[in-house]
């Protein structure tokens, strides 16, 4: 049962989770809501065993990037969290990078596959990449200044892109792909595609800004030049609080937008679960000290997250 737990923190299995919920949400609610006639819910039926291979790939992918961070990270990680890392201590580092190893290895070939029948390339193009770019985060990106926060939160958007590129939008499609232009309205599927994929960014670009601020004193000890160190933490605090404002002023415009367009109980879902939170995270942001309170935060942009995820429900159409 220890082993289970300890692979089950490896893998970040509620991160996982939350990855396929995000998937799923804008494959079965999202599209659906932009369908122009009724062709598009067979579309939907017809290629929903291709849908969940490639979810399947991004959940393999990330579980592989999940246990190669913490196999280099196995240092850092004994100053800054020592009760959550298993590597050596309940998974042996053979084990560890042998996972790592087989889910990457399958993620890439499912990516493949789904790029083989749907004759999307760029679907398995940036999935190979997303296995390379998740190494190097780990040995090299990671303690360099923004470059590993950019690439996670790239990473991120790219959970909700790659299921937007699924649908065929005509930037990435090719011929032979079971797809027409008529199925979906394309200009409402690509603004909710950059809407929530650049709040994904966001959020994930704050979030690892500001872990870098709570794990400051274990990479300062390996010589890390986050930002926390090259710019001190007043600096950081002051970047995150940038797009903080950022963030909340599109979310209230967003709001604003909506309510006038009839989405009221979106835009009271949207003022009390995300507008709101990220108010109260960027006054937490300003009289952070501790590790704990940055702790706090990030735990807090979490829940911001699943509540902007979750904001997709409010598309589903009966």
């Amino acid at each position: 049962m220890q082993l289970i737990t300890a692979f089950l923190s490896l893998v970040r299995w509620k991160n996982l989770l939350f990855i396929a919920l995000t998937q799923a949400l804008f494959y079965f609610v999202v599209l659906p809501s932009t369908a122009i006639n009724e062709n598009a819910a067979l579309f939907l039926i017809e290629n929903r065993s291709l849908f969940f291979i490639l979810m399947f790939a991004s959940i393999l992918i990330a579980a592989a990037g999940y246990i190669i961070n913490d196999y280099f990270d196995q240092e850092i990680d004994a100053i800054n969290k020592p009760k959550k890392n298993v590597v050596n201590k309940v998974i042996k580092r053979r084990w560890a990078i042998l996972w790592h190893l087989i889910f990457s290895a399958a993620g890439i070939l499912f990516s493949f596959y789904v790029s083989l029948k749907t004759h999307i390339l760029i679907i398995s193009i940036i999935n190979f990449l997303c296995v390379f770019i998740l190494w190097f985060y780990s040995t090299v990106f990671k303690r360099k200044l923004l470059s590993g926060n950019i690439i996670i939160s790239f990473l991120t958007a790219w959970v909700i892109l790659s299921v937007y590129v699924f649908s065929g939008n005509d930037l990435f499609h090719f011929e032979g792909w079971n797809y027409s232009k008529d199925l979906f309205d394309s200009r409402k599927l690509f603004k909710i595609a950059i809407v929530y994929s650049g709040f994904a960014f966001v959020l994930t670009l704050i979030r690892e800004v500001i872990k870098d601020a709570e794990d400051m004193y274990g990479d300062m000890v390996y010589n890390c030049n986050t930002m926390p160190i090259a710019w001190g933490v007043p600096a950081t605090k002051v970047f995150a609080g940038v797009w903080f404002v950022v963030l909340i002023a599109l979310v209230a415009i967003s709001t604003f937008y909506a309510f006038h367009s009839g989405w009221k109980m979106g835009s009271v879902y949207s003022l009390l679960f995300i507008l709101t939170p990220l108010l109260m995270a960027l006054s937490r942001l300003r009289s952070a000290i501790k590790p704990e309170d940055y702790n706090s935060i990030s735990n807090m942009i979490k829940i911001i997250m699943l509540a902007g995820i979750l904001s997709m429900f409010f598309f589903y159409k009966p």
